[in-house]
């Protein structure tokens, strides 16, 4: 049945989807070999105190049957290569056995654990770095929550499979067939009998495993979308409370939490079936057992102490047969989960950051004087191949120069700049920056010479000191609080009593728009980059916000080659050229007298939309 308070994790790895196990499977698992090489000594560390453990365990009702011969016939009292022996020297013997297979449990467990923790930490690294270094095309085509499942609930399903599932693999193989090699040694004819009873009880475990495990399935899908309900109601609560919709809301939960309840009764009926089963099939076997063996202890075909020898070696392999359905289906979700991490640590990345450039045009400058030239640009996005998004597009910025793009919705003016980002690459056609080809410079170092203000800014949920500090790692106090003048920010986040410790909560939530563009203005500031995009960068603001970031804009673009995407058309008319982009193609470029003054063109309609027919932005 399945439990109301599991954790979200609990359900996730819980609805993880098994992989079969074949040997393709299973060399992929066996790939991740690599991440627990480099602490292979304490791996085999821990597998080699495993099986002393599991040894002494199997030894144990071993001493247990001598110990009750001891006492009822100490003459047939003996332990294998010891003969016979006393009371008190079993009793030792057995005091000596527990202490060593707990000395020896502790350290594989504390083996295992280091090795999984240690190898796992490695891995999420790996996976980490694997996706911040993708290219956007592969975030394009990927929900956040699967990529967020690879590095949590993925990689703890393997930190299961690793520190737990394996060590329980050994430990009851061992059990298993230690137990019933064991066992044929104290009676054949119990051991058959034994036998018998096993194959009712496996029956029983899958046939009513599979059902329970589908209303437990079941249960915690209704669950998790009583949960999406709790979350979007809390989330859009002032919505809520703005219809009046509390009862609404309170239907839509009750109607999900009843089927909740449904599930979770009909996987009760089935447990509960199970049970009663459960307990006729085992001790009717244990029963049988017992019978046959009292016979054969009646008649003196086997000792008292063979007897209990025998019953506790029935348990260790009744205990190990019990588990195996449970291990086979973690095993199988870990390789699931392995073949999905693979997968991802196979994805090709960007050009490494600090990679040299491909071509020999000669060293770098220490900055770009920022001349940017498209040629003949064409572009598709990968998610969406069937719809050309440029078209030949032609267009150069000198240095220090300001273009601003407008057109329509959809025109292709953010796709430009996610060019010149070098996000994508064009499908034909070339990108030149100061008279080279952009794809010939190091990525990371084009990158750092590049800032972009875009309208929604998503601040880290850390300091506003941070935010800033963002721009260029390892600035110093100083040369926050300068950009933040020069950003219009200082003021305000003086302001605050904690000032530039402030903290801005998830996403930047505890400050206005206004104040997080500006808080953004001083990290581009801050990061002196050589050319700037400025992504609808007032659209959001109100008249007085609007106005303090123009300002900081204002400083912030000279010097710079800028190119401005703006839908208000007041905010460009000072630029030095405006580019007029509809249906992937520019199909206007002048400076907005010369745009205004043409009666049939784009940008003078435009103009019209927003200030009213014969006006323009002037």
């Amino acid at each position: 049945m399945a439990r109301h308070d599991q954790s979200a994790e609990d359900l996730a790895l819980d609805r993880l989807p098994k992989a079969s196990l074949n040997r393709e499977s299973l060399r992929e698992a066996l790939s991740l070999y690599r991440y627990v090489r480099p602490y292979r000594w304490r791996f085999f560390s821990g597998l080699a105190t495993l099986v002393v453990s599991a040894s002494l365990g199997l030894v144990f009702p071993l001493f247990s049957g001598a110990l009750i011969d001891a006492a009822l016939r100490p003459e047939h009292a003996t332990v294998p290569l010891l003969g016979v022996v006393t009371l008190n020297q079993v009793a030792l013997l057995l005091a000596v056995s527990v202490t060593l297979q707990a000395l020896s449990s502790f350290n594989s467990s504390l083996a295992f654990n280091r090795v999984g923790q240690s190898a796992l930490a490695d891995l999420r690294r790996d996976c980490y770095g694997r996706l911040i270094a993708l290219p956007m095309a592969f975030f394009g085509q990927r929900r956040v929550g699967e990529l967020t499942s690879r590095v949590s609930t993925d990689i703890a399903q393997i930190e299961g499979g690793l520190i737990d599932a394996l060590p329980q693999l050994c430990r009851q193989s061992l059990f298993l067939l230690g137990g019933i090699t064991l066992i044929s040694l104290t009676s054949g004819r119990l051991t058959l009998v034994m036998l018998g009873t096993l194959p009712i009880l496996i029956a029983a475990a899958v046939f009513f495993g599979r059902r329970l495990r589908r209303y437990s399935r079941e249960t915690q899908d209704q669950l998790a979308a009583t949960n999406t309900i709790v979350e979007e109601t809390l989330q859009a609560i002032a919505s809520v409370k703005a219809f009046a919709n509390e009862a609404f809301e309170q239907g839509r939960y009750d109607r999900a939490n009843t089927r909740v309840l449904a599930a979770a009764l009909s996987a009760a009926r089935w447990r509960a079936v199970f049970v009663a089963f459960f307990i006729v099939a085992l001790f009717g076997g244990i029963v049988i057992v017992l019978w046959f063996g009292a016979g054969l202890l009646q008649s003196g075909t086997i000792t008292a102490g063979q007897m209990t020898r025998f019953a506790l070696y029935t348990i260790f392999v009744a205990g190990a047969m019990g588990q195996s359905a449970e291990l086979f289906t973690q095993i199988q979700k870990t390789v699931g989960a392995t073949q999905r991490v693979r997968e991802l640590l196979r994805e090709p990345t960007e050009v490494g950051p600090m990679a040299a450039a491909p071509a020999p045009t000669g060293p770098l400058p220490s900055r770009l004087e920022g001349a940017v030239a498209f040629e003949d640009v064409s572009f598709r996005y990968p998610a969406r191949p069937e719809v050309q998004v440029l078209r030949g597009i032609t267009l150069a910025a000198r240095p220090g120069e300001q273009i601003a793009l407008v057109g329509p919705s959809g025109a292709g003016k953010s796709t430009l700049t996610a060019l010149l980002l070098r996000f994508y690459v064009p499908e034909a056609g070339t990108l030149r920056i100061d008279g080279r080809d952009a794809g010939t410079y190091p990525l990371g170092w084009l990158r750092g010479q590049m800032a972009i203000v875009p309208q929604d800014v998503l601040l880290f949920g850390g300091t506003i000191a941070e935010n800033i500090r963002y721009g260029r790692p390892g600035a110093d106090d100083d040369a926050i609080r300068a950009a933040a003048g020069l950003a219009n920010a200082d003021e305000f986040i003086r302001g605050f009593p904690e000032g530039y410790a402030t903290l801005v909560g998830d996403r930047g939530i505890k400050l206005s728009g206004g104040q997080r563009q500006r808080v953004a203005i001083a990290r581009a500031i801050l990061k002196n980059p050589a050319i700037l995009i400025l992504d609808e960068a007032t659209s959001s603001l109100d008249s007085e916000g609007e106005r303090l970031v123009q300002v900081a804009l204002d400083r912030l673009m000279q010097g710079r080659t800028t190119f401005i995407i703006a839908h208000r058309l007041a905010t460009i008319r000072n630029a030095d050229r405006i580019a007029v982009i509809d249906g992937g193609r520019v199909v206007e470029l002048g400076t907005h007298d010369e745009l205004s003054a043409r009666p049939e063109g784009l940008y003078r309609h435009l103009s019209s939309l927003q200030f009213g027919p014969g006006e323009t932005a002037a």
